[in-house]
C-alpha cells in the first residue's frame, strides 16, 4: 500500500489553472489531478491562506473519492486564497467562474466546499457565464452524451442537489426547506458509523460520540447519529463548545441544529474553546466525528480519546489529523494501527455521490431514494473492506489499497 501511496502522491497533476484577480488580491488555482476517462471533479473552496498545495492535495483526494462515490473519473479541486468575509467576495466569484469557464464546459466539474455555496454561489454564478451546470465538463468529458441526453441528464442534476427534503425522518424541519445539499454529507457521516457496527460487529445504538465541528457537516451528522441512538457526549465547534456525559436527547441535538447561528453552535450555556479543548479529549467515547477543517487533530489529542475507550472514527473532514503528508501521514497510520478509522473518501463521499447519482440515466428523484442511494455505496465501501480484512484495525490502509490498485 505505502509503495501504492507513494507513487499517486508523488505523481505531478496533469493541468494547474493558476489566476490572479485583477481587481483585488485574490488568486486562484485549478489543480486536476488527472483526467482519468476524460473528467475530472472537485469543489471550490475560499480562505484566507489557502495555497496551491492545498489545492493539489484535495484534488487528489477527489480522486481516491471517486473510486467509492463514482464515476470514475480524475480528482481535481479549485482554491481561492481571499477573505470569504470580505463585502467583495461575489465579485472575486464571478471573475473566477469567468475566467475557469471553459474547463468547466470542457473536462471540469465543480461544486461547494469551504465557504463557497452550492447553491447560491456556484449554481448562478457560472450560470450567468453561460455554463448549463457547474457539472457540465463531467458529461461532457467523460459521459458524453447526447444533445438531447445531456439536457435531460443536466435537468435531473439541477433539480436534484436543490430539491427540498419532503420526508420528515431526513429533515429537521420540513417547514424550513432544507435541501439535499445541506444534509447529505452529514447524513453519510452517520451512516459510515452505523455500517460499520453492522459489518464489523456490534450496535451504534447507545454508544457516546464526541462530534468536532458544527457547521454543514458536523451538525447534521450530530443530528443522524443521534436519531440512530447514539449519545452525543461532547461537541467542539471554533466558537465555543458543549459536554453532556450522560448524553444530549435527540430533541437537544435537534435544537442545537436549528438554532445555529450561521454556521456555528449556539447555546446560551456554551463554554468557551479554551475550556472545552481542555476537557473533550479526555470523555469517555466509543464514537468520534472529526467534522470540522482539514488538519486539526493533533497525536495527542487522539491518543488521549483512544484511552478513553474510543472505537471507531468517521471522518467528516478531508484528512483530519495534523499531518503533513498528503494521505497516509505519522498520525493518522497510529490512529489506524489502534482502532478502526473509516477514512473521509467512505464516510464523507455523500455529496459526490449524489452528483453521480443524479448524473446517471433517469433515477428516482424521492428522498428515500437519494438518501438510500449514499447509504448503500458507503456500506458497499465498508463491505469491501471487511472482507479483505476483518479485524477491527487497518482499516484505512485496506481502504487506500482497494483505491489505490484502481488508479495507480
Amino acid at each position: 500500500m505505502k509503495e501504492l501511496l507513494s507513487q499517486f502522491e508523488n505523481k505531478s497533476p496533469e493541468i494547474v489553472f493558476h489566476w490572479n484577480d485583477p481587481e483585488t488580491e485574490a488568486e486562484g488555482w485549478t489543480v486536476i489531478n488527472s483526467l482519468r476517462g476524460g473528467a475530472a471533479g472537485g469543489g471550490t473552496r475560499m480562505r484566507e491562506g489557502l495555497d496551491k498545495n492545498e489545492v493539489l492535495s484535495l484534488a487528489k483526494t477527489m480522486e481516491v473519492k471517486f473510486t467509492v462515490s463514482g464515476p470514475a473519473i480524475g480528482g481535481a479541486k479549485s482554491g481561492i486564497n481571499f477573505n470569504p468575509q470580505d463585502p467583495r467576495k461575489r465579485g472575486v466569484l464571478e471573475r473566477w467562474y469567468k475566467a475557469v469557464s471553459p474547463l468547466l464546459k470542457s473536462y471540469y466539474g465543480t461544486g461547494g466546499d469551504l465557504n463557497v455555496d452550492e447553491i447560491h454561489e456556484v449554481i448562478p454564478i457560472t450560470e450567468e457565464c453561460g455554463v448549463w451546470h457547474p457539472q457540465e465538463g463531467v458529461f461532457n468529458g467523460y459521459f458524453k452524451p447526447t444533445e438531447a441526453d445531456k439536457i435531460n441528464r443536466i435537468g435531473q442534476l439541477r433539480q436534484g442537489v436543490i430539491k427540498v427534503i419532503e420526508n420528515p425522518a431526513f429533515s429537521p424541519d420540513i417547514s424550513r426547506k432544507y435541501t439535499i445539499a445541506d444534509m447529505i454529507t452529514g447524513f453519510g457521516v452517520a451512516e459510515a458509523a452505523r455500517h460499520y457496527y453492522d459489518i464489523f460487529g456490534g450496535n451504534l445504538k447507545g454508544k457516546r460520540v464526541v462530534v468536532q465541528g458544527f457547521g454543514n457537516v458536523g451538525s447534521s451528522a450530530a443530528y443522524y447519529i443521534t436519531q440512530m441512538g447514539a449519545k452525543i457526549v461532547g461537541i467542539i465547534d471554533h466558537a465555543g463548545g458543549l459536554i453532556n456525559e450522560e448524553g444530549f436527547s435527540f430533541e437537544e441535538i435537534k435544537g442545537l441544529y436549528l438554532s445555529k447561528q450561521g454556521n456555528k453552535l449556539y447555546h446560551p450555556d456554551m463554554i468557551s474553546f479554551e475550556e472545552i479543548n481542555d476537557a473533550i479529549w479526555s470523555l469517555e467515547t466509543e464514537v468520534f466525528l472529526p467534522c470540522a477543517a482539514s488538519r486539526l487533530i493533533s497525536q495527542d489529542q487522539i491518543d488521549q480519546l483512544i484511552e478513553t475507550g474510543l472505537e471507531v472514527i468517521s471522518c467528516g473532514a478531508n484528512v483530519p489529523f495534523a499531518d503533513k503528508e498528503i494521505f497516509f501521514g505519522s498520525i493518522m497510520e497510529s490512529t489506524d494501527a489502534k482502532v478502526s478509522l473509516i477514512p473521509d473518501f467512505i464516510s464523507n463521499c455523500g455529496m459526490a455521490r449524489v452528483f453521480s447519482y443524479f448524473m446517471e440515466r433517469k433515477v428516482q428523484m424521492t428522498d428515500e431514494a437519494i438518501f438510500e442511494d449514499t447509504s448503500s455505496t458507503i456500506k458497499s465501501a465498508i463491505q469491501r473492506i471487511f472482507e479483505l480484512t476483518p479485524e477491527k484495525t487497518h482499516i484505512s490502509q485496506s481502504a487506500f489499497e482497494i483505491a489505490l490498485t484502481q488508479l495507480v
